[in-house]
């Protein structure tokens, strides 16, 4: 073996045997395994603490964020970022707060929601709070949101329907100028009907027309279509009752414009002396009718509607016209006319086709009201409304006496026999009605004035099931 050492510096050191062949092998061997050892041992020393220490500090920032601290570690050593796994943490926290899990999303409304998204901002820094909080309070947040909204959308149609309901401009207008004309116009104050035609007023041989209405026009067309198509139009004796408001616009249109042959009476309701009794009756009728009305518009304001049919159901009970002291009066008809015994009603969106003389021929067999069903397709049918339209069913005191799917009749074309309207009392069954309604915390019907009156006619209806003629 032979050792060489160089003399320019211990560079290399060569270990050679007699066996040139082994020799060469051996030197390759060593030298390969010399230099790859230590630059590996090297970069491992710098490495593994770095390492170990990352891995460290990664388990801890992510043991509240993932599912499994071995998926963030990984995710992050494969080139994931901190904006990536920022954005799977927002996102399992929104997921979770749409879906409900680990916290009710009511706390945080209980706690107070948050108005604006820069203040939720603040807060969430200001508190530290983690992203899971955020993205409930979030949630709560866009909710109220939409209850707000929701609300807002529900109290615009409400609004809407009642101004639709209101008094038209147009027809406001026109009141107004036939009250100037009666103040200037002698015409428009003559008296009604014609001194000639008073006798007819109570007269039991003419046919005697009842009209309850403050609208002038709409007055004017059922009186002009009745008379129009009557084969005797001299029997006619039309009652046109209003209210001290209008009484001089009614008065002064008809007597400007005189309805030929047929005797035209207008009279307000100022005009009728009635007895302390009853005043004190119609009074209450008129409060607890009211009371009604306050309450389901209080439920309407505070209700959020899941269906749309009960939203318009709803809206449709609340109508103006459901105050109406006109509408109401229907049930006082009795006292209105003392003198007269049969009547036929028409109320004020009537449009007349037919001679309606048959009406005063029709035998009501010992009831008070014949009325029309609204049911095009025959007896077996009611395509129209039903008692359950009006009614409240799950009162035991209204689904124990009435049929939920029974036809209404219909105010509007009635003939009423006023003298068995007396002789069975329907006015004091309408008034016991009211005052159980009240009793009952006002949840037997929905406001207005033909839900009691169903009741307080039942047995004693001639229904038909077409149109009077």
């Amino acid at each position: 073996m032979k050792f060489y050492i160089s003399t320019t510096g211990i560079k290399r050191v060569t270990i050679s045997t007699t066996n040139s062949s082994a020799k060469g092998s051996t030197v390759a061997t060593r030298r390969v395994t010399r230099r790859a050892v230590f630059p590996v041992v090297l970069l491992l020393s710098i490495v593994l603490p770095f390492l170990f220490v990352r891995i460290a500090f990664l388990v801890l920032e992510s043991a509240s964020a993932c599912n499994s601290a071995l998926d963030c570690i990984g995710w992050r050593l494969l080139g994931g970022s901190e904006t990536s796994l920022l954005r799977e943490e927002l996102t399992r926290a929104l997921v979770e707060a749409r879906e409900g899990h680990g916290t009710n999303d009511g706390d945080y409304r209980r706690e107070g929601s948050t108005e604006s998204f820069n203040v939720l901002v603040n807060e969430m820094t200001t508190n530290q709070q983690d992203i899971k909080t955020f993205a409930f309070r979030t949630k709560a947040m866009l909710s109220m949101m939409e209850l707000k909204v929701q609300s807002a959308r529900e109290q615009e149609s409400v609004n809407w329907h009642f101004a639709s309901h209101g008094v038209p401009k147009s027809l406001h207008c026109l009141c107004l100028k036939l009250a100037e004309e009666y103040a200037v116009n002698a015409m428009a104050r003559s008296h009604l009907p014609p001194p000639e035609y008073v006798s007819r007023l109570t007269d039991p041989s003419f046919h005697h027309v009842v009209l309850l209405t403050d609208n002038v026009l709409a007055a004017s067309v059922v009186i002009s279509s009745t008379v129009q198509h009557s084969a005797n139009p001299e029997k006619l004796v039309f009652h046109i009752v209003t209210d001290k408001k209008t009484y001089i616009p009614m008065n002064a249109w008809f007597a400007i414009n005189p309805i030929k042959s047929a005797a035209v009476e207008v009279k307000g309701l100022h005009q009728y002396d009635w007895s302390h009794e009853v005043n004190v009756r119609v009074k209450e009728m008129l409060e607890i009718h009211r009371l009604i009305w306050s309450h389901y518009n209080d439920n309407l304001r505070n209700a959020n509607f899941q269906h749309e049919g009960a939203h318009e159901r709803s809206l449709e009970a609340l109508t103006p016209s459901c105050l109406s002291l006109l509408n109401h009066l229907r049930i006082y008809i009795p006292e209105l006319f003392p003198d007269l015994n049969k009547i036929v009603f028409l109320d004020e969106d009537v449009v007349v086709q037919h001679d309606t003389s048959s009406l005063w021929e029709l035998d009501l067999n010992k009831k008070v009201v014949g009325a029309v069903v609204d049911s095009w397709c025959g007896d077996n049918c009611c395509p129209g409304k039903k008692y359950k339209d009006y009614l409240n069913f799950s009162h035991p005191i209204i689904s124990s006496n009435f049929d939920h799917d029974r036809c209404v009749w219909l105010y509007g074309v009635n003939v009423f026999d006023l003298e068995a309207w007396r002789r069975v009392k329907i006015t004091t069954n309408y008034h016991k009605w009211l005052k159980q309604n009240l009793n009952f915390g006002m949840e037997l019907w929905q406001p207005g004035a033909h839900p009691p009156a169903l009741l307080a006619f039942e047995g004693q209806l001639l229904l038909r099931f077409h149109a009077l003629q």
